[in-house]
């Protein structure tokens, strides 16, 4: 019974395996054989395709340049369709194949051509055309890397044959022997030197137009659209945060630069002398080029802003798609030119010493050890033109400019320091009681030797055509220093001459101004002794002294100080004389009139004199007028300061109402030098309201019913004095 239905149970699952497996096994063929049409369809399809992309790549490539970016294209597509799939082993796209595979090897070709000529005649429409051929090919970002390699390398080679020792002195070792160290011979130093400017003009040109035909590359990339997508070539480069190609390629050229200069000069001390030597010559090479560079890049921005074929839309202005440029718009982290100057920098640092040391061999020359006498005007003159040399020479650039010109600084500094050590100190460089003495002389020598070095340089600053104010500055504050070692130089007999002075005009209170008016028949004196002795006196000084100067108006600058410190004293001594007499007054005004003459050799015009002048002219007509008018004169407070009229009213007072130096029991000379200490006219006005407030007291003490008439006029006058300042 079991056995039965098992075996039911076996026939029934074999019926159902029969109507199950037979369909399956159908399905399953079925499938495979649907994949595998879909495959053959899918082959077709691109079988079919190539064929047609084949034939229409063939009429392409007979159309030249002028179809090569739709080659390009074409054979983008033709890849597509070759990815992910094997077609080798299908007959009928066998040869089409092969076609395609040489068909894309000659538009790269092609590209590349285009490429290398677009560069070279700097034509952005054939530059467009191949970047645009390699960006349908999908190798943009290699290609364009694969360029800017080749124009480093270039530059490398390039550098390294401009410096390369060998070449520089091969016509005159062609015979050398071996092992012998490589260097100029003996007279062919000329040649070596001429062979390695004419090397490095040349490694500038070259510098140059790599720089300009890489800018033009990425001027190019900024410019240029894909016409389908409308992305910009430049993104595509750049993507990623890698920084732009002109930036990376200057880097680049500076560091080669820096580098193979650095190890050439470490293997030649010949090309070290060279280059440190004619540094200016190698800075102005820099200067060119980096100009050359500016220049190119501005006209090469006007030439791309008005040139067409880049495919840029309509909707997009040009400055949205320029980048920064680097040769005329200098980045915040980043200067090129400084980049470009830093490998010159040994040179530079080396160049200046040597300057300096040329500029100071002179002055040590011409001031030996020892010596006592300054320099000749012949010795001048070559320390002079050493200086104007070197200007010239660094002229090329204007940082050398300034640099060299702190240099020629410190050489006028130098030689103050040596003028200096001559110069007498001691006490015969202020006599003025006989003839020059020695050191005297000496004196004379060093501050006109300093004036010639003075005016020279001074000319050889107004000669300079663009001087860096930097540079004027540093020479004109040397020369600041010139003239305050003149000025401390003459010092010492000035100060001497103005105390002689003053001494002399103190002793017009020894003569008497006492006097009346002398009788009709007898002539008046024409002026006082010590107005004859001060006359002489200056007229001796500026003729023994002063005439030896070359400096003419450097003495006047400090002579007219003394004159008008002179005309100062003057008129305060006359101020203060008591008694003074009808004839002591005609006396003094005659003094007055001579006063001028006396000063007249120390001063271009005694009417440059100023105020002083104004104040000698304006004081004379008070001797003869009356106390009420001159209290009323309309120069009082300006011209003429109130206490000078006070002490004048006090000659007018009887002996009882005492001047401020006479109530102190002073000296005239002690209370000349009272008044210089006080200069403010409040002091001076405090201590005659003393003298006044005494005189008051006097009075009462004595019990005296009346004042003098002159003492309510001064009076008035203090107190308008006072209310004045």
């Amino acid at each position: 019974m079991m056995q039965t239905r098992i075996a039911a149970l076996q026939s029934a699952v074999d019926r159902i395996r029969t109507k199950i497996v037979d369909p399956y096994n159908k399905i399953v063929a079925r499938t495979a054989q649907l994949a595998r049409l879909q495959v053959a369809c899918d082959l077709l399809r691109r079988i079919i395709r190539i064929l047609y992309l084949s034939k229409r790549l063939q009429g392409q490539l007979q159309g030249g340049s002028r179809e090569i970016t739709k080659a390009a294209q074409s054979l983008n597509e033709l890849d597509y369709l070759s990815q992910g799939v094997d077609l080798s082993g299908i007959d009928v796209i066998e040869n089409d194949l092969l076609f395609i595979s040489r068909a894309r090897l000659e538009v790269e070709n092609q590209a590349k051509r285009l490429l290398e000529q677009g560069m070279e005649i700097q034509n952005p429409t054939q530059v467009g055309t191949a970047l645009q051929v390699f960006y349908n090919l999908g190798s943009l970002r290699e290609t364009i890397s694969a360029v800017v390699d080749g124009y480093r390398a270039s530059v490398k080679d390039n550098v390294t044959t401009a410096l390369d020792i060998k070449v520089l002195t091969q016509p005159a070792n062609i015979r050398g022997a071996p092992g012998r160290a490589i260097m100029p011979t003996p007279g062919s130093t000329a040649a070596f030197r001429a062979a390695l400017w004419t090397n490095l003009e040349k490694l500038m040109d070259q510098i140059c137009a790599a720089c300009g035909q890489v800018q033009h590359l990425q001027k190019v990339l900024t410019k240029k659209r894909d016409p389908v997508t409308h992305v910009c070539f430049i993104d595509e480069i750049i993507k990623d945060g890698q920084p732009d190609i002109l930036y990376t390629f200057w880097n680049s050229v500076t560091e080669t630069l820096s580098v193979e200069f650095q190890r050439a000069t470490g293997d030649s001390t010949f090309l070290k002398q060279a280059l440190e030597g004619e540094y200016p010559k190698l800075l102005r090479l820099y200067n060119e080029l980096w100009k050359r560079l500016q220049q190119y890049s501005t006209s090469i921005q006007g030439a791309l802003s008005t040139q067409g074929g880049l495919d840029l839309p309509v909707e997009l202005p040009t400055s949205e798609t320029d980048s920064q440029d680097l040769f005329t718009q200098t980045k915040q982290d980043y200067d090129p030119e400084k980049a470009l100057k830093d490998s010159l920098q040994p040179y530079e640092s080396a160049y200046l010493s040597k300057s300096l040391s040329r500029l100071f061999d002179p002055i040590n020359l011409v001031f030996p050890q020892g010596g006592r006498n300054p320099p000749s005007n012949d010795e001048l003159d070559s320390i002079i033109k050493t200086i104007a040399s070197e200007l010239n020479v660094a002229s090329v650039d204007p940082s050398l400019t300034v640099a060299v010109a702190k240099n020629a600084a410190k050489t006028v500094q130098l030689y103050c320091v040596k003028s200096e050590q001559l110069l007498c100190t001691q006490g015969d460089a202020s006599q003025v009681i006989g003839p020059l003495t020695e050191g005297q002389r000496r004196n004379v020598g060093v501050v006109n030797s300093l004036h010639r070095l003075q005016q020279a340089v001074a000319k050889v600053i107004s000669s300079q055509t663009a001087f860096p104010p930097a540079a004027e500055q540093a020479l004109t504050a040397s020369l600041e220093g010139v003239q305050t070692l003149m000025v401390n130089a003459v010092q010492p007999l000035l100060l001497s001459v103005s105390d002689s002075i003053e001494a002399i005009l103190i002793t017009m209170h020894q003569e008497d101004f006492s006097a009346p008016l002398s009788a009709p028949g007898r002539p008046d004196v024409p002026c006082s002794l010590y107005m004859k002795e001060l006359q002489g006196f200056v007229a001796r000084c500026m003729s023994d002294y002063l005439r030896p100067f070359q400096c003419l108006d450097f003495i006047y600058d400090n002579t007219e100080a003394i004159a008008r410190r002179a005309i100062h004293l003057f008129v305060r001594n006359a101020s203060l004389l008591r008694p003074l007499g009808e004839g002591g007054k005609m006396r003094l005004a005659a003094d007055f009139a001579q006063m001028e003459l006396a000063v007249a050799p120390l001063c271009r015009r005694v009417s440059d004199l100023g105020k002083p002048y104004r104040l000698l002219r304006s004081f004379r007509p008070l001797l003869f007028q009356t106390s009420e008018l001159i209290a009323s004169s309309q120069a009082l407070g300006d011209v003429l300061p109130y206490s000078i009229i006070l002490h004048f009213l006090f000659t007018r007072a009887p002996p009882e109402l005492k001047s401020p130096h006479q109530r102190a029991e002073w000296s005239i000379a002690r209370y000349s030098q009272w008044l210089d200490d006080h200069p403010s006219e409040k002091d001076r006005l405090t201590l005659i309201r003393g003298a006044l407030e005494a005189y008051v007291q006097s009075v009462k003490a004595r019990q005296g019913k009346e004042f003098a008439p002159v003492y309510p006029i001064m009076l008035q006058l203090l107190q308008r004095a006072t209310s004045a300042v």
